[in-house]
């Protein structure tokens, strides 16, 4: 047990290393000797978790990335109707990716420039976003708590596709870019409209 709490707490201190470290220099200045230094582990620490920087920076954009999804999805109240809950969803989520600007920059910029293995993780991250979507749209929601499904003859019908739902997403993470670039991050709420007139738009 002691060995699993420890591997727990170097993992943690080695993605904390990585994000504060690119933060400060950027992805591709960051060295494996800057990660262990700013973790406090040894270069063997690193070794028995990560192969790479790149396996290394891959596994804290999914940290990351999950934790804003458990935001987005303990945001729910199936007591309201699903426009309701999507705004809801959708402002605790850009929010608590406002929380860490800079962390926030390099996971949404740094991705796009590791090549097919960080285009795989940015679509699972996404296809995470839009299984969530189809849940809330669809009518998949359940008032008597998560994880059990209406009776059939209370479902609404399904109005939105999965090709849709991440045309959607990917409409979305235009929007956050844009306001990266334009150093926006502080107004991220303003998205939450647009965005649901998009959602609105193909239901």
């Amino acid at each position: 047990m002691d060995h699993i709490q420890t591997d727990s707490e170097h993992l943690h201190r080695l993605l904390d290393g990585m994000a504060n470290a690119v933060a400060a220099s950027g992805y591709a200045a960051t060295t494996i000797a800057d990660i262990v230094r700013l973790a406090g582990v040894s270069r063997r620490t690193f070794y028995e978790h990560f192969s790479t920087k790149q396996e290394c920076f891959i596994a804290l954009y999914e940290a990351a990335s999950l934790n804003a999804l458990k935001v987005l999805r303990n945001a729910i109240d199936p007591a309201h109707d699903w426009h309701t809950q999507l705004e809801r969803a959708m402002s605790a989520y850009l929010g608590s990716l406002a929380q860490n600007p800079v962390l926030m920059r390099t996971l949404f910029i740094e991705i796009l420039g590791l090549g097919e293995e960080g285009l795989a993780a940015r679509r699972r991250i996404n296809e995470e976003i839009v299984a969530f979507m189809l849940k809330v749209v669809n009518g998949q929601q359940s008032s008597h708590g998560p994880g059990k499904q209406q009776p059939q003859q209370q479902q609404q019908p399904a109005v939105l596709s999965p090709d849709i739902a991440m045309a959607l997403v990917g409409g979305i993470n235009e929007l956050v870019l844009q306001a990266i670039e334009r150093k926006r991050v502080d107004n991220l709420q303003d998205i939450v409209a647009p965005a649901l007139l998009l959602i609105g738009a193909v239901t």
